[in-house]
């Protein structure tokens, strides 16, 4: 019988290594003991830092992750170690969501996945991509194209954040 744990390096380590350059080799993964349930499972990171990749000056976001699993599930030590990779990366505030989601979307093949960054204000405009994807031939591919037409129907009061 296979344990829990078996083939995770990173959850309940205790020399973690924190890269600060981009790299997505640290994700793993975890069989899902739910497959024939549609479910969600929902992260936020609220601390997820990039770097402009023009000025170099630092981008603040909260990152939120949503995905219907399939047969494997992030491990959420690696996705931590992950999203703080991106620490010292440039990249625009859309190509950050997209290279995220497609990244979660190889290493796991959801059935669905949605990730949206709320990025603070710099220069009086605060950015908020959003990108998603279904899995092609299933219901969930449908389920993508309706959260895409209608993710932001009723977009937030913003404050200055």
């Amino acid at each position: 019988m296979m344990r829990e744990d078996e083939g995770l390096t990173l959850l309940g380590n205790k020399e973690t290594t924190y890269k600060s350059d981009y790299d997505p080799s640290v994700l793993e993964t975890f069989e899902n003991k739910h497959p024939d349930n549609d479910y969600f499972v929902k992260f936020n990171c609220p601390e997820f830092t990039s770097l402009c990749p023009i000025t170099g000056q630092p981008d603040f976001a909260t990152i939120t992750i949503s995905y219907v699993p399939q047969q494997k599930m992030v491990e959420s030590k690696s996705l931590k170690l992950y999203l703080f990779s991106f620490r010292n990366h440039g990249d625009f505030h859309e190509d950050v969501v997209n290279i995220i989601m497609k990244d979660l979307i190889r290493l796991m093949d959801p059935k669905y996945i949605e990730v949206w960054g709320k990025f603070l204000p710099r220069g009086g405009i605060s950015i908020d991509p959003y990108c998603n994807y279904g899995k092609t031939g299933t219901k969930w591919e449908q389920v993508a194209w309706d959260r895409m037409a209608n993710h932001d129907l009723y977009p937030e009061v913003v404050n200055n954040r």
